[in-house]
C-alpha cells in the first residue's frame, strides 16, 4: 500500500518508528490571490469557487457531510474532492485533528488555531506578503511545532490546503535556486506548466530576479513569491523533528516546504532532524505523467513516499475520474491513506469503503445519489 521512491532506507526505517502509531493531523490552511488567476487552478471550477475552497475543506474535514454546510465544497471540473479521503481515516481511525489558519479571507467555521496574519496577493506583485509577517508565520511554527509534538500521538501529520498553490510552490522552488520548471503538479489532468512558468518569472521579474541568479533569502523568497502556509509549516516541521516523526502531507506544495526547511537551517541556524521527516502522497502525485514529482524529490533530498491506493474499481464515476488524473490530492489525502495503513494495516478494500461511506453520506446530505 505504500512505496517510497526517494531516499529509500530514510523512508523505511521512518516507517518502523510510526507503525501502529496515531499521527496527529495538523491542517494550516492559507490563502494567496495566485489561486484566483482564470485557469491556474481545478481546486474549484472558478475563481468564485476557488476563493472559498479552503474553508469548506476545513469544515468538511472538522464537521463532514452536513445538510447545510456554510461552505459546501466547491464544484470541480471532474472528480470528488480529496477531502473525502482525509475524512474517511479521520473519523473511522479516530485520528485527533487541529486546524490552523495561517492567513484567509475569512475565519473558518470550525474550531482553530487563528495567528492573525493576512492572505497573499498574487505573486506576479513580487509582494506576496510582509517579510514582517513571514517572519512571524516562521517563529509561530517553530513555537507550536514544539508545543505539538509534545503530545502523546506518535508523530505528526501535517497538512495543507492552499489554492495555487503549487504555483507558489514553484515560485519558491526557482527562488531557492531548484530546477524545478516543468516539473511541479497541479490539480488539472495535465499540468499548466507553460501558464505556471509565466506567472512566476513574471513575480521573480518584480524582485529583479532572473535565471542564473544566485538563490533569494529564503524567507525573503517566501515573502515575495511565497503563500503563508510555507514558512509556518517549515517551521513546525523543523522544530518538531527534535521530538518526533513528521509526514509533510503533501505533493509539490511540502517538497518546496521541506526545500525552504534545507534552506532556513543553513541561514537562520536552527537545528532539526531531516532523517525523521518525510513527504507522503498519492500514487496520482508521485507518478503523475504531466509533471516529475520524483525528480524534484531527488533535487530537494526529500524521502518521497505514496499510497498505492487506486479508485480504479469504486462505484462512483466521481472517484474513478481520480484515475484519469483529476483532483490527484490536497488536505493531506495521501499522508491519512499512509496513516490508515501504518496505524491500522488498512488495505484496498478497507480505505475504498470508507472513502464511498462518506461519499454516500455527502450525496445522501445534498439529495442525490452522487454516482
Amino acid at each position: 500500500m505504500i512505496r517510497i521512491y526517494s531516499q529509500l532506507e530514510q523512508g523505511l526505517a521512518w516507517q518502523r518508528q510510526v507503525v501502529g502509531q496515531c499521527p496527529l493531523m495538523v491542517l494550516t490552511l492559507g490563502f494567496t490571490a495566485t489561486g484566483l488567476l482564470p485557469g491556474i487552478s481545478a481546486a474549484g471550477a472558478t475563481p468564485a469557487d476557488r476563493a472559498y475552497t479552503a474553508l469548506a475543506d476545513a469544515e468538511f474535514l472538522a464537521y463532514g457531510p452536513l445538510p447545510q454546510p456554510h461552505f459546501p465544497l466547491p464544484p470541480l471540473q471532474a472528480g470528488a474532492s480529496p477531502a473525502l479521503i482525509s475524512r474517511a481515516v479521520i473519523s473511522e481511525l479516530a485520528i485527533p485533528l487541529r486546524l490552523i489558519n495561517a492567513g484567509l479571507p475569512q475565519a473558518p467555521p470550525v474550531p482553530h488555531l487563528s495567528l492573525g496574519t493576512q492572505p497573499a496577493q498574487c505573486l506576479t506583485t513580487g509582494r506576496a506578503m510582509p517579510l514582517e509577517q513571514v517572519q512571524q508565520l516562521w517563529h509561530a511554527g517553530l513555537h507550536w511545532g514544539s508545543q505539538l509534538a509534545a503530545g502523546d500521538e506518535g508523530y505528526l501529520l501535517l497538512a495543507e490546503c492552499v489554492v495555487g498553490g503549487t504555483t507558489t510552490a514553484l515560485a519558491l522552488l526557482t527562488a531557492l535556486g531548484l530546477d524545478a520548471l516543468g516539473r511541479v503538479n497541479s490539480s488539472h489532468p495535465i499540468c499548466n506548466h507553460a501558464q505556471k512558468q509565466q506567472v512566476v518569472l513574471q513575480g521573480l521579474g518584480r524582485v529583479g530576479w532572473q535565471a542564473g541568479d544566485p538563490p533569494l533569502q529564503p524567507l525573503a523568497a517566501v515573502a515575495a513569491i511565497g503563500d503563508p502556509m510555507q514558512p509556518l509549516v517549515a517551521g513546525m516541521a523543523m522544530a518538531a523533528s527534535r521530538d518526533q516523526p513528521v509526514m509533510l502531507a503533501g505533493g509539490t506544495q511540502m517538497l518546496a516546504v521541506y526545500s525552504l526547511m534545507t534552506a532556513l537551517a543553513e541561514t537562520e541556524a536552527v537545528f532539526w532532524r531531516p532523517d525523521r521527516v518525510v513527504v507522503g502522497t498519492t500514487r496520482w502525485v508521485a507518478e503523475d505523467p504531466s509533471g516529475d514529482t520524483i525528480g524534484l524529490a531527488q533535487l530537494s533530498q526529500a524521502c518521497l513516499m505514496a499510497t498505492q491506493f487506486s479508485f480504479q474499481n469504486s462505484r462512483f464515476a466521481a472517484l474513478r475520474a481520480y484515475e484519469q488524473g483529476f483532483v490527484k490530492e490536497g488536505v493531506g489525502a495521501g499522508g491519512c491513506a499512509i496513516a490508515a495503513h501504518l496505524y491500522r494495516n488498512w488495505g484496498q478494500l478497507e480505505l475504498g469503503l470508507a472513502v464511498e461511506r462518506v461519499l454516500s453520506q455527502k450525496a445522501h446530505c445534498e439529495g442525490r445519489s452522487g454516482r
